[in-house]
């Protein structure tokens, strides 16, 4: 989120996208509440000025994507103008499905790594800015790029000194 709020990209989400996370979220993460998760999604929205996408829902039922369950992502992206989806789903959004509405679907590792790319300081930045706030305990760079290990971020741990 700290990324986000560097003014390189515009984050978007709908509610829809906003109760999916949450609900993946509690599924692996049963020591969190709902009432946690209602929090955190309050400070993204006031924090990510725009973000929240509305009136995208009657463009849904006109997509088609392999998993239908998704075509919530892509009516947002298309209702907000959006150029890409950053998602590790890339399978469900294949680029024959988003190319006619000129949006990419791209992996988060290569995003962030596309970011660092056009603005190193200011990724490095954000990164330390994230990892300065947790401080129970403090954490160290090492700390860091090892959390990164299960999101699949190999591209950005190898390319960055977090």
């Amino acid at each position: 989120m700290q990324l986000a709020m560097t003014g390189l990209f515009r984050a978007r989400w709908s509610s829809m996208i906003q109760d999916e996370w949450t609900r993946s979220v509690l599924r692996v993460r049963p020591d969190l509440t709902a009432e946690q998760l209602s929090r955190t999604r309050q400070l993204m929205d006031s924090h990510v000025l725009d973000a929240l996408v509305t009136g995208f829902e009657p463009l849904i039922d006109a997509l088609e994507l392999p998993d239908p369950n998704d075509r919530h992502v892509l009516a947002a992206a298309i209702r907000c103008g959006a150029n890409a989806i950053v998602t590790y789903n890339l399978k469900d959004f294949p680029d024959d499905a988003l190319g006619a509405y000129g949006i990419e679907a791209i992996h988060p590792d290569s995003f962030i790594v596309s970011q660092l790319d056009l603005a190193p300081s200011a990724v490095l930045t954000a990164v330390k800015q994230t990892r300065a706030r947790l401080k129970n305990p403090p954490r160290s760079s090492l700390f860091s790029l090892r959390t990164w290990e299960p999101l699949r971020l190999n591209a950005t741990k190898m390319r960055s000194k977090l």
